[in-house]
């Protein structure tokens, strides 16, 4: 990358931001150009610039990019810039699927993909039908355009099959850890390793390991940077979700995420509840399996619900297998002898990670 954007002490992760941003802007823009010309609708590419400009912190984007830094950074820059944003059109697929499924309510503090495409349908019977359905094609384009970035990478042959084969691996896991947490809600709801390995497969692969090594993957890094990264990424991609699970709950402690009710309301098989029921008494037992997986879950049951997961010790025990993944995390960078800069940028997305709040 060019001076100001990584020197030998720090790199500049808010610039990184920028260009994956204007990356993604310049692809977009090409694609809303080519629907004019083909007569497509023009609102597809628009729902998607308007889901990425929604929020997010890129983080997979930025992984991805201090992966190839950490890795030696050879190549281009404006390849490894080029897989990080398809990582984003990735997870926007990725999150509108998930909303769908879940019918989620909002996202990022907006009306979620599939609701925009409702209301847009008006007072037509078929609504919530077809307004999914609209969603679901949105979201398989993004899908397909997340590859045709990676695509057009312009990766050298060697590297190209490399970074081709661990963005294969990583749809897959995350399609199989979809596949566990739809079909598995409500059943074994109190199986802590079973919800680890939706963690592992849904989350930690796709957030954090894969990001990493398809960085390194550009740079033409090999097994044992791929190692390091996944003795990396797990844990870490772990913690998130576990902080990520926290949040949806009880919200953070600074008010700027509040307490949710989705997880609550879906019933979703989270460590947090595996725990709560694990610990809970024969009577707490009992009340959290009537309040949780109650569509018309209020804020007094869900209050209720929380009360009950704090007094059974499974919100301070979420906590400590997060401190515990974090000290993992730090111990592998301690060995790992990466360049300053994409350590110290490592520890900060470390901690970004672990503290996720949007």
């Amino acid at each position: 990358m060019t001076s100001g954007v990584v020197d030998a002490q720090a790199m500049d992760l808010r610039e990184v931001q920028r260009r994956v941003d204007a990356a993604l802007e310049d692809f977009l823009a090409e694609k809303a150009r080519a629907a004019v010309g083909r007569g497509y609708p023009p609102e597809v590419v628009q729902t998607v610039r308007d889901f990425l400009a929604a929020g997010g912190k890129r983080i997979r984007a930025l992984l991805c990019v201090v992966g190839w830094h950490a890795a030696g950074g050879h190549g281009e820059a404006a390849s490894a810039l080029r897989v990080a944003a398809s990582l984003e059109l990735f997870v926007a697929f990725a999150l509108i699927h998930d909303d769908i499924m879940d019918d989620s309510v909002s996202r990022r503090g907006r009306p979620a993909v599939h609701r925009v495409m409702r209301a847009r349908l008006g007072e037509d019977e078929r609504a919530e039908r077809l307004g999914a359905g609209g969603a679901l094609l949105v979201g398989n384009l993004a899908l397909m355009w997340a590859q045709e970035l990676l695509h057009t990478a312009r990766l050298e042959p060697g590297r190209q099959r490399l970074v081709h084969g661990l963005n294969d691996a990583m749809l897959e896991e995350v399609m199989y850890g979809q596949y566990l947490d739809v079909m598995g809600t409500g059943c074994g709801a109190d199986d802590v390793e079973a919800a680890l390995r939706i963690i592992r497969c849904k989350t930690a692969t796709a957030t954090i390991e894969r990001p990493l090594q398809l960085g390194a993957a550009v740079a033409g890094a090999g097994g044992a940077t791929m190692d390091v990264f996944t003795r990396l990424g797990l844990p870490l991609g772990e913690a998130f979700q576990l902080r990520d699970d926290l949040l949806d709950v009880f919200g953070s402690p600074d008010g700027a995420c509040a307490p949710g009710l989705s997880d609550l309301r879906e019933g979703k098989r989270t460590v947090l509840l595996a725990l709560g029921l694990q610990r809970a008494d024969r009577v707490q037992r009992e009340r959290l399996g009537h309040l949780v997986g109650r569509a018309d879950l209020g804020e007094r049951e869900a209050a209720e619900a929380r009360t009950i997961l704090q007094d059974t010790g499974a919100r301070e025990h979420t906590e400590r297998m997060i401190a515990d993944r974090y000290e993992q995390v730090l111990r592998v960078l301690d060995g790992a002898g990466f360049p300053q800069a994409a350590d110290r940028a490592l520890r900060g997305l470390a901690v970004t990670a672990t503290q996720y709040t949007s």
